[in-house]
């Protein structure tokens, strides 16, 4: 399956941004979706999660509360709504499709796409 991010951007502290994943060349509905980010100099890091039907999502403690992960399978895409940026957000910002739910950050995913630049500023 191949994913295309977008919907990265620049924006303040407190602001919102949605991103979008949009997925071909496979059954979508199939795939439990992820996003994941990686700052300059650090390792990339889990962020949220959910499953093939959106029954089920799982977030990393540091956006609970803040991002929003969801799907929409007749459309391939899931995205993820982020209120309340902080500049500890920015990051580039990728996202995963694998054939099995995981709520753990170190869970293997079979596909990635290309990553979407957000900024953050103080």
């Amino acid at each position: 399956v191949q994913l295309q991010a977008s919907g990265g951007g620049s924006v303040q502290a407190g602001g919102s941004l949605r991103l979008s994943c949009a997925a071909s060349g496979g059954t979508f509905s199939t795939y439990a979706m992820a996003w994941f980010r990686q700052a300059p100099g650090k390792e990339r890091e889990f962020v949220a999660t959910i499953a093939w039907s959106g029954s089920s999502t799982f977030y990393a403690d540091s956006v609970k509360g803040r991002f929003t992960i969801s799907r929409d399978n007749a459309k391939n895409t899931v995205s993820l709504q982020m209120n309340s940026l902080k500049p500890d957000d920015t990051a580039v910002y990728y996202c995963a499709a694998d054939l099995y739910y995981s709520e753990s950050a170190t869970h293997p995913y079979d596909y990635w796409g290309q990553g979407t630049q957000v900024t953050v500023s103080s």
